[in-house]
């Protein structure tokens, strides 16, 4: 007997629900609303207390930037003077405290990871006419440009949420003086900001609507403005380059970057090396990262190459990894001979670190396609 009226009691549930949400809303709203709105008016008060429209030097600088590139000077000022200080940043730059041992197995393992190899196999397969064109035009070889936008953003999944513009300003206007380098490394930045005003009004671009890295790095393969300006392409023809949407142009770009510095077609990474007990360290540690060594002054030196290493023509680096704390047994530094492509990949990042990461990373994908 009670089916018939089922539909009707249920209208009226409803509504006594609705009528309680519209209550509970008249009464919670406006407190509500006004806790939002302080909350608001604060964030803009302390966004406005750290704009560098409130630094006359910053806004100097601004004028400069447009009298040298020719850009409307109301409109570099006006970018400039948005953007805000971002308290965060000039601690993220300062390198580790000193003692800190570096630590190539812990490294490694933060982006070498089931989840990112995974993460590569799908975008390796979904791009892989591109890798193939990318290898074809440019000689760089698909596990390498994978390595290298798996490391930076994990495919495009972690690619920064700073605003470019503060960031490239906070570097620019107050770069932490504590750091080792940091004239050079504020000189730097400034040259990026300005590239990348540059680049935003030729493209049409907001200036204030970029996010990236806290280096100002953007997009899928993390390109600084500088290398935006002279390596990225449009590698799917559309007309116009997107880093941050189009998979292809990341692709083709990566491609560029590394072509632009020198990769040579063929050429391993690195190979395996064994040091003798009478190795000269302190000689073959010297000129760091940068190849400086043919195979046989490399071997006379006590560094034993393997086969194809010996008969590398090129010239090879030491690339020392230390595992921590050399003192504790287990923990002794891992060696390989670099090569001149092995110094292009740090080209990207200056660490043998990262380039070895790259590198694994995209073997590893490989050796999970079955490649």
């Amino acid at each position: 007997m009670s089916m018939p009226h089922t539909p009707w009691l249920r209208l009226v549930r409803r509504l006594l629900i609705a009528t309680l949400s519209i209550a509970t809303l008249a009464l919670w709203t406006p407190a509500n609303a006004q806790k939002r709105s302080e909350s608001a008016r604060r964030a803009e008060s302390a966004a406005a207390e750290r704009a560098y429209a409130r630094r006359p030097a910053a806004l100097r600088w601004a004028d400069e930037v447009a009298e040298r590139r020719g850009l409307p000077r109301d409109w570099v000022r006006a970018a400039v003077g948005q953007a805000v200080f971002l308290r965060e940043v000039p601690r993220l730059m300062l390198p580790p405290p000193r003692g800190t041992a570096k630590n190539w197995r812990a490294y490694r393992g933060r982006f070498i990871d089931p989840v990112r190899i995974r993460a590569g196999a799908r975008f390796w397969e979904r791009n892989r006419l591109a890798l193939a064109r990318a290898q074809a035009e440019f000689g760089v070889p698909p596990e390498i440009i994978v390595g290298i936008i798996g490391v930076e953003t994990v495919y495009g999944q972690v690619m920064g949420d700073f605003r470019v513009i503060d960031a490239l300003a906070t570097l620019t206007f107050d770069f932490p003086a504590a750091h080792p380098r940091a004239e050079a490394r504020q000189a730097f930045f400034q040259d990026e900001l300005e590239q990348f005003l540059s680049l935003a009004h030729r493209t049409g671009m907001d200036p204030l609507a970029p996010r990236g890295s806290y280096a100002g790095a953007m997009g899928l393969p993390q390109f600084m403005p500088s290398s935006w300006v002279k390596y990225a392409i449009d590698f799917d023809g559309d007309g116009r380059i997107d880093l941050w949407r189009s998979e292809t142009d990341a692709i083709g770009s990566v491609a560029s970057y590394f072509k632009g510095y020198g990769w040579q077609s063929g050429q391993p990474t690195h190979y395996a090396v064994r040091l003798t007990p009478e190795a000269d360290l302190d000689a073959l540690l010297a000129p760091d990262i940068l190849p400086t060594f043919g195979a046989a002054r490399f071997a006379a030196l006590g560094a034993q190459l393997d086969t194809d290493g010996q008969a590398h023509a090129g010239p090879l680096a030491l690339i020392e990894l230390q595992n921590g704390d050399p003192a504790v047994p287990g923990n002794e530094p891992s060696f390989v001979a670099g090569t001149e492509n092995f110094y292009v990949i740090t080209r990207y990042n200056w660490s043998s670190y990262y380039a070895m990461s790259v590198i694994e990373l995209g073997q590893e994908v490989a050796r999970a396609l079955g490649r």
